[in-house]
């Protein structure tokens, strides 16, 4: 497989998203294997940033589905820790695909929210997204990725974590270290936020009985998703 067809590192969302979009446009589906060799050493940030935003759609309402997305996140981040020029993902998530049409469609309704998070970062403080600092950010991310799994079953629970994660993810990708510094903040208040929501709802139940136990599941994700 050949990496980096283009030579030249997206700076801004956009860039990221309208890839996609022109992958998009050549077949039926994309499959991770495309959108690797379309990125190829440039894809740590997008690679961090899209499967945390996906999990903030409908999708991530699916059960097992944020697991999925965080342990692929997670694999990616140890890479990174690790120091790779590139990512690898093992075969059978390379040949998950999506449909283009839908894969279209998200790209449609995400623009606006690329442009607004172009507008308001780039270029600030930018050694803070080199050296350690990119070790930093990638240990970060796999602390918030481990915390997914136990939250996924709580309502709102496991979207905090995401969002710091594809705040991190966007902070390497325009390069801010501005963004970088708040996307740390969010990460400590998230994992913070999510132990006790999840140690909080575990003594509700205890002391509720059955009943509370079985409110996570019935106010699921997919309930205010589709609100």
């Amino acid at each position: 497989m050949s990496h980096d067809r283009s030579g030249k590192e997206p700076e801004s969302v956009e860039d990221v998203i309208g890839e996609l979009d022109d992958l998009a446009a050549k077949g039926d589906s994309v499959r991770v294997a495309d959108v690797l060799d379309d990125f190829g050493k440039r894809s740590f940030g997008p690679f961090i940033m899209l499967p945390a935003l996906l999990e903030l759609t409908p999708v991530g309402a699916i059960p097992g589905v944020p697991t999925f997305l965080a342990s692929v996140i997670a694999l990616v981040a140890v890479q990174l820790l690790l120091g790779k020029d590139h990512v690898w993902m093992p075969r059978f998530v390379q040949n998950r695909a999506v449909e283009s049409k839908k894969l279209h469609k998200a790209i449609t309704k995400l623009r606006g929210t690329a442009r607004w998070l172009d507008d308001h970062s780039r270029d600030r403080l930018e050694p803070l997204t080199k050296g350690i600092w990119i070790r930093l950010a990638a240990l970060a991310v796999i602390i918030l990725c481990i915390t997914v799994p136990p939250l996924e079953v709580l309502p709102f629970a496991s979207s905090a974590p995401m969002l710091a994660i594809a705040t991190i993810g966007l902070a390497l990708i325009v390069r801010d270290g501005l963004v970088m510094l708040a996307a740390l903040l969010l990460a400590v208040a998230a994992v913070g936020g999510g132990t006790y929501y999840y140690y909080r709802s575990d003594d509700d139940g205890e002391s509720g009985g059955g009943m509370a136990l079985e409110e996570p599941y019935h106010y699921s994700p997919l309930a205010r998703r589709s609100a």
